[in-house]
């Protein structure tokens, strides 16, 4: 064999190492049973990663949590494992993405075409040739996912829900864009926030419950289903117990029987469309004080979970029209 051949053959043993390396990985997603939450150097020229294909030859150094990571100036075919709405917030070309976000009624227009995949996906990641994966930092494949293109992770709840928009913007070249949403969302979510307590009271107070038709939930001010709106960026009240029960885990179990101990002025409904809604015919759920008073905003569990700007701006609009009778 010719020493031409030789150096042909290399790229293709990278690519055989990579995939026996997925093979040989356990495979499944985790469930779960509770509601889960939903996460700066200027560009220098620089060699692109190994294992990608057609990345930008521009690229710049990012500081991720683990460390500096070489990234495209503009990458063409992003892998988002998580924060994908972030990504397509800003216009970012997506061609793969979770199950969740794969699955939320408010992007699939956006995601024709855009395969659905996992941190498992090892071979079919491969093909998809990413040239920048974004995921959590629990990821257990971390390291192999950095063989085939600039990998960077986020854990998350370590950024608060507007500061992770504008990291995402950093990574993706385009800073500027993301914080003139966030200071736009700010000045909205607070107008409107002064507006209601104008309306309805310095005081009024507001519950966010969740249902899987199983099970019930009160949750915190950070816990998605438009919880920072209300409570961090309106500045709107939860009741006492909330406070003292979900405030520090994000969330806590209650039962239909309890709710009413729950429950503030309004209640914000976070539900599926497609579950079981027997309980609101029960005389327990309507005969607490804010469903008899037709203070219930129903959202749909699908289209909530996350809190970036797509997901943020629909909630704005219901809640403006559920408080003040306008969108």
């Amino acid at each position: 064999m010719t020493m031409k051949s030789k150096l042909l053959l290399l790229p293709m043993l990278v690519l055989l190492l990579i995939v026996a390396s997925a093979c040989g990985s356990n495979n499944g997603n985790k469930g779960a049973s509770s509601p889960s939450p939903s996460a700066e150097s200027a560009p220098s020229p620089s060699a692109s990663a190994s294992g990608s294909a057609e990345t930008s030859s521009v690229t710049f150094t990012y500081a991720s949590e683990k460390g500096n990571v070489e990234v495209p100036a503009n990458p063409q075919r992003i892998v988002a494992l998580t924060n994908a709405p972030n990504v397509l917030s800003l216009n970012g070309t997506l061609v793969g993405v979770d199950q969740w976000t794969a699955m939320n009624p408010l992007f699939t227009e956006k995601l024709k075409g855009v395969q659905q995949v996992s941190e498992d996906d090892l071979e079919k990641i491969i093909e998809l040739k990413p040239d920048l994966i974004i995921g959590g930092a629990e990821m257990k494949n971390y390291d192999k996912l950095s063989q085939i293109a600039p990998t960077v992770v986020y854990t998350w709840g370590k950024l608060d829900y507007l500061a992770q928009q504008t990291e995402i913007g950093k990574l993706l070249n385009k800073e500027k864009e993301a914080q003139a949403w966030v200071d736009g969302f700010k000045q909205r979510a607070e107008t409107t926030g002064k507006e209601i307590k104008a309306k309805l009271g310095e005081h009024v107070t507001v519950s966010v419950f969740e249902t899987d038709a199983k099970s019930f939930y009160v949750l915190g001010n950070n816990w998605a289903r438009g919880t920072e709106i209300l409570y961090q960026a309106m500045g709107l009240d939860m009741p006492e117990k909330v406070k003292k029960d979900a405030l520090g885990p994000g969330y806590y179990t209650l039962s239909l029987e309890v709710l009413k101990d729950y429950a503030g002025d309004y209640i914000v409904l976070s539900r599926s469309a497609a579950a079981d809604n027997a309980f609101m015919k029960t005389e327990t759920w309507n005969n607490i004080p804010a469903v008899k008073n037709k203070h219930v905003i129903e959202i749909d569990t699908e289209a909530s979970s996350y809190s970036d700007p797509t997901t943020l701006d629909y909630l704005l609009n219901i809640f403006r029209e559920g408080f003040l009778g306008e969108a």
